[in-house]
């Protein structure tokens, strides 16, 4: 008897749009209030490549508008971005991905506010010293940025390299939380 594959329903989550003080950010949650998604609005169609690659095994994702989704995951995120930099420390987060990408992002969040990590120091401190681009392509895909404060990543130089939403909101966020960086060509 063939076991016939059942496709998997599309997952759906809450969008919500949320003004800060380097952009307007897209916000989107479960319903399990869980944050699935932080991006940047100008930064939609990267984002939607993102989330179709490592949503593709659980059958993709559909946005859907809802002005009050994710209200108390806002109140923490508006709070950081007022300052209140431990605000976003214990916002639930979830997201699909392979194996390896889920270390690398539940690693990510164990950057201290106000501390950099260059991608060398991320892949050892996963035990993995050889996969330092596995890294930066991993990081590259999280769905969650500055929750899952992959802003903190730098190059080995000290060179803020490599960040999806723009140098300038790498930038903004480190200075924001402390970092002092060298002359930045990023405006």
């Amino acid at each position: 008897m063939d076991i016939i594959s059942m496709p998997k329903p599309t997952l759906t989550f809450a969008l919500s749009r949320m003004k800060t003080p380097i952009g307007v950010a897209l916000v989107a949650t479960d319903d399990c209030g869980a944050l699935r998604i932080f991006d940047w609005e100008d930064c939609a169609a990267r984002m939607q490549r993102g989330l179709d690659r490592i949503y593709r095994a659980e059958g993709g994702v559909r946005l859907s508008e809802s002005r009050g989704a994710a209200w108390p995951v806002r109140e923490r995120l508006e709070a950081f971005f007022a300052g209140d930099l431990a605000a976003i420390d214990d916002i639930p987060v979830e997201s699909a991905g392979t194996p390896f990408q889920r270390k690398v992002w539940k690693a990510l969040r164990k950057v201290p506010v106000g501390k950099t990590w260059t991608y060398a120091q991320l892949a050892t401190r996963i035990g993995h010293p050889e996969a330092v681009r596995a890294v930066g392509a991993a990081n590259g895909l999280n769905p969650i940025s500055v929750v899952v404060p992959c802003h903190r990543l730098i190059g080995s130089d000290g060179s803020l390299t490599g960040y999806g939403g723009g140098l300038h909101r790498k930038e903004w966020l480190l200075r924001h939380e402390g970092v002092a960086l060298k002359a930045s060509k990023a405006a």
